[in-house]
């Protein structure tokens, strides 16, 4: 029998993510917690620190594996054929008629259904 052995996470990965949120979440508190500092220099470390859990995270197996997820889809974009703009503006035109129609439909039915249970309760005219 052929089986394939899981990817096991290597523990120190695992050390690196759990660091990355801890690290996420003191500076999220340190940013509130010292509320009496410019809110400037608490964004530029805000941002510095989330560089710095970027970047460890991009270490991990995770990581690794997310980028070249972004970078796979980033390929697939650019094989996408988009819709010039006289089909875009057709096709919009037509979702927009759509819309009002299935609306008007839609009121015309409920229109008739209130005027039905009135009818029906002896509250119609």
């Amino acid at each position: 029998m052929n089986t394939q052995a899981e990817a096991q996470t290597p523990v120190f990965d695992i050390i690196k993510q759990v660091f990355s949120g801890l690290l996420v979440v003191a500076a999220v508190a340190a940013f509130y917690f010292f509320s009496e500092i410019s809110i400037l220099y608490r964004v530029i470390a805000l941002l510095v620190v989330m560089v710095i859990v970027f970047g460890l995270m991009f270490t991990t197996n995770l990581g690794r594996g997310l980028w070249l997820f972004f970078m796979e889809s980033k390929q697939e974009v650019r094989k996408v054929v988009w819709p010039n703009r006289d089909e875009t503006t057709r096709t919009t035109m037509l979702v927009i008629a759509m819309v009002f129609t299935v609306g008007f439909i839609l009121w015309l039915l409920d229109m008739f259904l209130f005027w039905g249970v009135r009818l029906l309760t002896g509250q119609g005219v």
